[in-house]
């Protein structure tokens, strides 16, 4: 255990340098973006021609974008330090209630959809690899490809088409009961399972190669026995790896999905605050996500050193013991 705390501080050092440099880079491209959230603010407010340039200036200082961006940067900085992430330039309302309010249905739906992309890649892995078929497994092993290249603006539609349109099995959008969670988790699932999928095929064929899967076959042992029972275990921790990078693919999906399905969430938000020029909301966001995927990469990590007996004990080298060499006599 003690080998796992070094490693573990300093991912958790680099998890909050990764948020920190999120934080950061958000605040830059939303600075140099056009769009002005004062003006977004008033004309949807009032309109344009019914505020003096006192009053706009005004309601600049009270939204605090007066300063320069370095003094905005820094007052923000320091805000959320204290865990304030200040209030939505649009509506007034604090962020952190804006976020906390939507961000119950977008767990949800990366939730489901990460069973399903770890539950499909898993039985597509198996599969292909205890096949013997030939044609078979070329054709099993060329779905991940195919799931990468499909987006989730054509697997969407598509699934609404078939299940919703043609089959009148699930609902084509909104966001009330199981059923309407069904063709969004499966749409946000294809390429994050692809990517995982990809990588446990690897390595189940590369452990399958390996002595102790040959001798547990001599042994009597059917393939799908070896593979589940000698060989899952050794493939797990880059999968693992992968499934931990593949929650922030999750989360950007979901920016699209719950828009194809007209469902609320974070996606949602997002999307209404970068058409209103609403900076903190987008802020708050996105930071939202940057702590997310460096938590799902942090237990990615720890879950791979605990599967693997190879990254939680250092390597012990036998000491090397010198030898007299005596003159000949």
């Amino acid at each position: 255990m003690r080998s796992l705390l070094r490693p573990t501080l300093r991912r958790a050092l680099q998890a909050v340098v990764t948020v920190w440099a999120a934080y950061t880079l958000t605040f830059l491209l939303l600075n140099v973006l056009p769009g002005d959230a004062v003006l977004a603010r008033v004309g949807a407010d009032t309109g344009l021609d019914e505020i003096s340039p006192e009053q706009l200036e005004e309601l600049r200082r009270s939204m605090g974008l007066d300063g320069s961006p370095v003094t905005q940067y820094l007052d923000r900085l320091s805000a959320l330090l204290t865990g304030d992430l200040g209030d939505s330039m649009r509506t007034g309302a604090p962020v952190a209630t804006t976020i906390t309010d939507a961000l119950p249905a977008t767990l949800g739906l990366a939730a489901a959809g990460f069973v399903v992309a770890v539950v499909g890649a898993a039985v597509l892995a198996v599969v292909t690899v205890r096949t013997r078929s030939v044609w078979l497994r070329g054709l099993l092993g060329s779905l991940p490809g195919l799931g990468l290249g499909l987006p989730a603006y054509i697997i969407g539609p598509l699934l609404i088409m078939v299940f919703s349109f043609g089959l009148r099995l699930l609902p084509a959008a909104g966001s009330g009961g199981p059923e309407a969670l069904v063709l969004p988790a499966v749409t946000l699932a294809v390429v994050p399972g692809a990517m995982i999928a990809q990588i446990l095929v690897s390595s189940l064929e590369h452990a399958l190669a390996q002595p102790y899967a040959t001798t547990a076959v001599a042994k009597g042992a059917g393939r799908l026995r070896t593979i589940l029972v000698h060989c899952l275990r050794n493939a797990l921790p880059p999968a693992l790896a992968m499934a931990g990078v593949v929650v922030g693919t999750l989360l950007a999906g979901s920016v699209l999905v719950e828009t194809i399905y007209s469902r609320a969430g974070l996606g949602r938000v997002m999307l209404d605050a970068v058409n209103n020029v609403d900076l903190t909301v987008v802020q708050g966001v996105a930071l939202v996500g940057a702590v997310a995927v460096v938590v799902a990469n942090l237990a990615a990590d720890l879950g791979t050193r605990l599967l693997d007996p190879r990254g939680r004990a250092p390597r012990r080298v036998a000491p090397v013991v010198p030898v007299a060499v005596g003159s000949a006599s």
